[in-house]
Formats: structure tokens, sequence, C-alpha cells
């Protein structure tokens, strides 16, 4: 269980502290799959930062399974069972795409293993089992591989910033088939994506909505998405996005 409280994060602006993160307290308990929205600029991205290590609070705590890992790194947090899939992903010049695979997992597995994470993903292993992972990989190739090793990887809370983002139509449609049978798998795991499409949000146990680095809401699905959709306010932005989404 994933238990943050009164999380604060500041950034220096032109001289002046800009307050990005205010005073959040939330909690993800195992077995469940989360999904984080909220509209642009809110602050999911940078929450989800803070979880993985990447950014430091300015105060407040994260404790994860009774232990406190506020100040500890984002490489201990990994080890400790903290995934996090970047929405820009990184390349890794000379490393192929099996190693990556495999370092992520962190155990030995085979290449007909790491085949059926890229296929999970709609790559086609056998044309990218062996690429290096680098320039000659677009954009969403290189999601799709580290969304592939992130699922090797198998942590205790997965974070999954924006894996919709520069995703085809239907690598999208099967990633959606990807967190669906993630959730009934998870148990003893916890899953959250961050996200404002609607069908990502309609998979969800629970629905956390931040706005203006707040909590606004939080609740089961069936609760909360029904206000998401319909509402003019200030999730608006969210709303227009998931339209965009059923249209694409």
């Amino acid at each position: 269980m994933l238990k943050i409280k009164d999380l604060s994060f500041s950034v220096n602006d032109n001289g002046q502290q800009k307050e990005i993160i205010k005073n959040v307290s939330l909690e993800i308990p195992d077995g469940k799959l989360f999904v984080l929205t909220g509209p642009n600029g809110g602050g999911k991205s940078t929450l989800a930062k803070l979880i993985a290590g990447i950014e430091k609070p300015s105060s407040g705590s994260i404790i994860f399974n009774g232990t406190d890992i506020t100040e500890t790194s984002i490489t201990d947090r990994a080890k400790m069972g903290i995934g996090f899939a970047f929405q820009q992903p990184v390349r890794f010049k000379g490393i192929e795409v099996f190693d990556l695979i495999r370092l992520a997992a962190g155990r030995d597995i085979s290449i007909l293993d790491a085949c059926d994470y890229l296929s999970l993903v709609g790559l086609c292993a056998k044309e990218y089992i062996n690429r290096e992972v680098n320039s000659s990989l677009s954009g969403g190739e290189l999601k799709r591989i580290e969304i592939a090793s992130v699922l090797a990887r198998k942590s205790l809370l997965t974070v999954f910033d924006e894996p919709e983002a520069g995703i085809d139509l239907w690598s999208f449609s099967n990633l959606i088939d990807v967190f669906k049978r993630q959730r009934e798998e998870i148990k003893d795991r916890s899953l959250m994506i961050i996200s404002h499409q609607e069908r990502i949000l309609e998979i969800a146990d629970e629905i956390i909505v931040i706005n203006s680095g707040e909590i606004e809401k939080q609740g089961d699905r069936e609760l909360i998405l029904p206000g998401l959709i319909g509402s003019p306010s200030a999730v608006g932005s969210c709303r227009g996005s998931m339209k965009g989404a059923k249209n694409a």
C-alpha cells in the first residue's frame, strides 16, 4: 500500500516559489487499478514523479508498505517494487530490446518471454527483439517497448504516465486489453495510470481527480466518471480529450 500525507512540491519561478502540489493526501491500496486524471497542468505528472522518486517533495511524506520512502532514491524505490513508465521514453543507445526487457525484469527470462511482452503491446517480436533502443525507433515504438519492459518488471506498484501518448489507435486498443488483464491479475499489487482518455477511465477501479495541485475528487469509477464526462468545470479539458479519443 502507498500512503501520501500532506505532500507539497514547489519550484522556483523567477525568484518566487510556485506551488505545484498542495498538501495532497491519499492512499493507494493493493489489488486495484487507479486512474489519476484532471486538466493539463493540474499536477498529474508531477505527483507521479514524486511517487517514483524523480522529484523530491518540499514537505510531507510518502509511505510504501509501511516504510517511509520520502527521501529514498528512484533506484532504491525500484528495488522496493515501484515501477514507472515515462510519458516520453528514454533512449538507450547500445542496448538491444531483449537486453532492456531482461534488465527491467530483474530476472533471467528467455527470448520467448521477452517476445510475449512485446506482443502484448502490439509489436512484432521478430522485428524488434534484436533492435537497438536508439534514434532509429519512433516515439511510439519506444513507448510500447518501455511499457513492455515495465510489464516484465511486475512491480508491486506500477505508475504509467499517459501510456497512450504517441501510440496508434490499434495499439491503444491492444493496450486497454493489457491493462484489463493486469487488473484481473494484480491481487497483491496495484496500478496507477495517469490519463484523461475515457476508455482508460472506464477500466479503473477508482478515479482520482487532481486540479491545480489539489485532490478534487477520489472514489469508485461509477461515482466519479459520470461527473467527469458531463461536467463543464475545471476538468472540462479532461472531458474534451476523452471525446477526441473516441473520434480518433
